[in-house]
């Protein structure tokens, strides 16, 4: 299937899709940062396009009750629905329930299983996690060599197992590190914060505790990364000792980078994707043709950069 590479000009397109229409959005959860971002985009776009009501639910990390509230969202007469999937794993239950009440379905953020064989009135809205990690990765191994690094162990902090970008940002990390110009680097262990700073900073102490020696911690997404530098300086490790680096560029990640304890992440950009995906539900509702992937491409933030994404996540 094509894929449609899309910027953060999404604001734009949104006039094209004007309509009055009720669009049912249920969120993985609530309490997340970076999906906090996108939700509150996502209902700013709204508020801002004439007859567009948005019902917004907190699925609070339960399977079950996603896939009760798409079943409702149907029911009550939504002319499209929007998912951030709990599970990635769990959405051909999700996009039967709306192919069977024909009501539009659009999933953001989080890549569904079933991506490639969505019918025709459902997508998929984010950014390729092919790049993410990669991104991520290729810098602190540039970061590593620029401080002479010969040999270099890092620990893999790992998102939600159960969800796709976790698992494709780990490959793109062992893939980096496979390469003739990265493979100075070795894991030295890897194991999931499910996304969560303070499960990053328990499982952060823990490592410590060994008393292993290690030169970073690259992490599936900020709030892991943060978590991990928590624990370093309790610890009272020099951070100028050690890369540390994650995906997301939230506005904590940024403190951390200008305070010189995150040496990388990665943009991602919450708003264009809460955009694009009520974009392309508001046009599956009237009818129109809509890519079933659409990406919004990852950027590299680095402390000479950062002033450029100081305002957006």
């Amino acid at each position: 299937m094509k894929k449609l590479l899309l910027g953060v000009a999404f604001a734009a397109l949104m006039s094209s899709s004007a309509m009055a229409a009720k669009i049912g959005v249920s969120m993985a959860k609530f309490d997340d940062n970076f999906l906090t971002v996108l939700r509150n985009g996502m209902i700013a776009q709204a508020k801002g396009m004439s007859g567009v009501e948005l019902q917004v639910e907190d699925a609070q990390n339960d399977v079950a009750k996603q896939l009760d509230q798409i079943k409702n969202f149907a029911a009550s007469g939504v002319d499209a629905i929007i998912v951030n999937p709990v599970d990635t794993s769990a959405t051909q239950a999700m996009s039967d329930a709306a192919a069977a009440a024909k009501v539009p379905l659009v999933y953001v953020n989080r890549e569904p299983v079933n991506v490639n064989t969505l019918p025709d009135n459902q997508a998929f809205v984010a950014s390729n996690e092919a790049d993410s990690g990669t991104l991520e990765t290729k810098e602190v191994c540039r970061l590593f060599k620029a401080a002479g690094k010969k040999e270099a162990n890092v620990y893999v902090i790992m998102g939600e197992l159960s969800n796709q970008a976790a698992v494709q940002r780990t490959k793109d990390i062992e893939e980096v590190i496979a390469t003739p110009e990265c493979n100075f680097i070795k894991i030295i262990d890897k194991q999931t914060s499910n996304w969560d700073r303070d499960q990053a900073q328990n499982l952060m102490t823990n490592w410590l505790s060994t008393g292993k020696k290690f030169d970073g911690v690259i992490a599936n997404n900020d709030e892991s990364a943060i978590g991990a530098i928590q624990a370093m300086k309790a610890a009272n490790i020099d951070m100028k000792t050690v890369i540390v680096g994650g995906v997301d560029a939230t506005q904590d990640a940024l403190v951390a980078m200008q305070a010189g304890d995150l040496a990388v992440t990665v943009f991602q950009d919450a708003a264009g994707q809460g955009a694009g995906a009520l974009d392309a539900a508001l046009k599956l509702a009237k009818g129109e043709k809509v890519e079933h992937k659409v990406y919004v491409p990852f950027q590299l933030v680095t402390p000479a950069n950062i002033d450029k994404f100081l305002k957006k996540n």
